[in-house]
C-alpha cells in the first residue's frame, strides 16, 4: 500500500501546533490542541510506541514557587470557586461542602457515559461504516440529542455545580456554554484524569504516525481538485506553495482518497459531485493569545485585595441570571474563556525571569485589557502601539476555526462520500478531540483496507491512497 499525504501547511499537525516563546526553540508552547488524557488509548499507546517523552499538563506546571491558588472560576464579578492545591477539579472536601453530592453524581455520570463511547474502539462496533449507526449502537444518541444542561438535570444533578464547574470546563475546552453544547461533549470535558502532553509538541505523535506508515509527505502543498475516473480511481490535482519553490500544478492518480479535514475549509473541487456531501457546520472562531511578561496577574482585576495573589489559572462562567446566547456573544460579561499562567520562563535576551501566559477569548485582547489584567496603573506606552516591550516582552496571536459548535444532534456526516472517497471530519460534531479524530482515521483506514481485501479476493488489485 502506497500512502501519500498532502498537507497545505508547511508542518504536520494541523490544529495541533507548537510555537516558540521569544522565538527560542527551547521554549515550545502549544498554540492549538494542548493536552490529551489517560483514557485516550490511541494517543497514549502511540506515545509509548514512538518513545515520545510525556510531560504533565502545562497549565499546572507553574507550581508552588509562584504564589496564589492553582485555579479559580470567575464569573466576571467574583471568584465563585477557588482551588488552593494541585489536585485538579476534585478538591473533594471543598466541592462537597459547597455543592453537596453533585460532584460525585457528575463523576459517575461522566464515567458511565464515556464507557459507552469506548465501545466504539472494539468489535463488534469497530470498524463502523456509519457514525450515526455506531453512536446509536453504543447508546449515545440520547446524550448527543440533549444539551449538557438537560442531560445533567435528567440524571438528578441540580444546583449550581453544573453552572459553576461543568460550564467552566465546557467554556475552556470548547468556548461554549452548557445550555447549548450537547451532553456528550459536556461529559467529555469532565474526563480530565491524567492530563498530559508530548514534550516539544503533541504534533510529534502525528508526525511519527506518518513516518511509521512510510508515507510520502508533501508539505506546503494544496490539493485543488479531485476528479473521479471511469475506473473508480481519482485524479488529484495539487500545487506546492511558493515556499517550496516549484509551484507548477501537478496531478497524480490514486485508488482511494481520504479527506482528513473539514470539507467546508478545503477549497476543494470534486467532480463529479459526490453522492453525499458533508454538512456545513458552524465552527468556533477562537482567539489564542500567548505572551510573556515580568508581571503576575493583578488580584484587583478579579476583585481581590492588592495583597492577595491572583490565581494562576482562571476559568470563567456566566454571572447568575445571564444568558449570553450562542456564538462569540456566548462568552458573556467575563470577556474571555480562560487565562493560564503556563510557566515561569527566562527571557533569553535579558536573562530575567518572566511569566508565560495563554488567553482563550472570542476577540483579541487589547492593550487596555492587558494593562488592567497585569495591574499596570501607568503602563509604558509607545505612540500608537499600546503596552511596550517592557510590560509584554513577547506576544503571539492566532485565530483558529478551532472546533464546531457542538449543538445537540442525532445524525452525523457520512464516512464514505462516494466510491473510494472517504471523509473523517464528521467525527468533530460528535466529539472534537485529537483522540477521536485519530479514532476516525483508524476506522476509515480499516474500512479502506477491508474493501481492498475484498477486491483482492475477487481477483482485482488494490493500490495507492491519498
Amino acid at each position: 500500500m502506497n500512502v501519500t499525504v498532502f498537507e497545505r501547511n508547511s508542518y504536520i499537525g494541523g490544529r495541533s501546533t507548537t510555537v516558540h516563546a521569544y522565538d527560542d526553540p527551547n521554549i515550545p508552547v502549544e498554540l492549538g490542541a494542548s493536552i490529551f488524557v489517560q483514557v485516550n488509548r490511541i494517543l497514549v499507546n502511540a506515545a509509548k510506541e514512538f518513545n515520545l517523552s510525556i510531560s504533565a499538563e502545562r497549565s499546572t506546571a507553574a507550581g508552588p514557587t509562584i504564589p496564589g491558588p492553582s485555579l479559580a472560576v470567575w464569573d466576571g464579578q467574583s471568584l465563585v470557586v477557588t482551588q488552593e492545591g494541585e489536585n485538579g477539579w476534585w478538591d473533594i472536601a471543598k466541592l462537597l461542602w459547597k455543592y453537596g453530592l453533585a460532584p460525585i453524581k457528575t463523576i459517575r455520570l461522566m464515567r458511565s457515559t464515556t464507557a459507552k463511547f469506548f465501545k466504539m474502539y472494539d468489535e463488534p462496533v469497530f470498524p463502523f461504516c456509519s457514525l450515526t449507526q455506531a453512536v446509536s449502537d453504543v447508546g449515545l444518541l440520547d446524550v448527543t440529542a440533549s444539551t449538557g444542561e438537560q442531560y445533567m438535570l435528567e440524571h438528578g444533578i441540580t444546583g449550581s455545580f453544573a453552572h459553576d464547574i461543568v460550564q467552566a470546563s465546557t467554556r475552556v475546552n470548547y468556548a461554549q456554554n452548557l445550555k447549548y453544547i450537547h451532553g456528550l461533549e459536556a461529559m467529555v470535558c469532565m474526563a480530565t484524569d491524567g492530563a498530559m502532553a508530548i514534550e516539544g509538541g503533541n504534533w510529534k505523535i502525528f508526525e511519527q504516525m506518518i513516518v511509521a506508515a512510510n508515507a510520502t509527505t508533501l508539505l506546503a502543498t494544496g490539493v485543488s481538485s479531485v476528479e473521479k475516473q471511469d475506473s473508480g480511481a481519482y485524479s488529484i490535482r495539487f500545487q506546492p506553495t511558493a515556499e517550496v519553490g516549484d509551484t507548477a500544478s501537478k496531478s497524480q492518480n490514486f485508488d482511494a482518497v481520504i479527506l482528513a479535514g473539514p470539507y467546508q475549509y478545503a477549497n476543494l473541487s470534486i467532480s463529479p459531485e459526490p453522492e453525499r456531501l458533508p454538512d456545513k457546520v458552524p465552527y468556533v472562531q477562537l482567539h489564542v493569545t500567548l505572551f510573556a511578561s515580568p508581571h503576575l496577574l493583578s488580584p484587583v482585576f478579579f476583585g481581590l485585595p492588592q495583597t492577595e495573589p491572583a490565581p494562576k489559572v482562571i476559568l470563567t462562567t456566566l454571572p447568575p441570571g445571564e444568558d449570553a446566547g450562542e456564538g462569540a456573544a456566548g462568552c458573556g460579561s467575563p470577556g474571555f474563556f480562560s487565562i493560564s499562567l503556563l510557566d515561569p520562563v527566562i527571557n533569553p535576551t535579558t536573562g530575567n525571569q518572566e511569566y508565560l501566559y495563554k488567553i482563550f477569548s472570542p476577540s483579541p485582547p487589547n492593550s487596555t485589557f492587558l494593562a488592567n489584567l497585569l495591574g499596570l496603573e501607568h503602563p509604558h506606552h509607545r505612540s500608537g502601539t499600546g503596552i511596550t516591550d517592557e510590560d509584554i516582552t513577547w506576544m503571539y496571536r492566532k485565530v483558529w476555526n478551532s472546533y464546531p459548535y457542538e449543538f445537540p444532534r442525532v445524525t452525523f456526516d457520512d464516512l464514505q462520500l462516494d466510491e473510494n472517497l472517504w471523509y473523517t471530519s464528521g467525527m468533530e460534531s460528535f466529539i472534537s478531540t485529537m483522540e477521536t479524530s485519530a479514532l476516525m482515521g483508524k476506522n476509515v483506514a480499516r474500512l479502506v483496507v477491508d474493501q481492498w481485501r475484498g477486491k483482492l479476493a475477487n481477483g482485482s488489485k488494490g493500490g495507492g491512497v491519498r
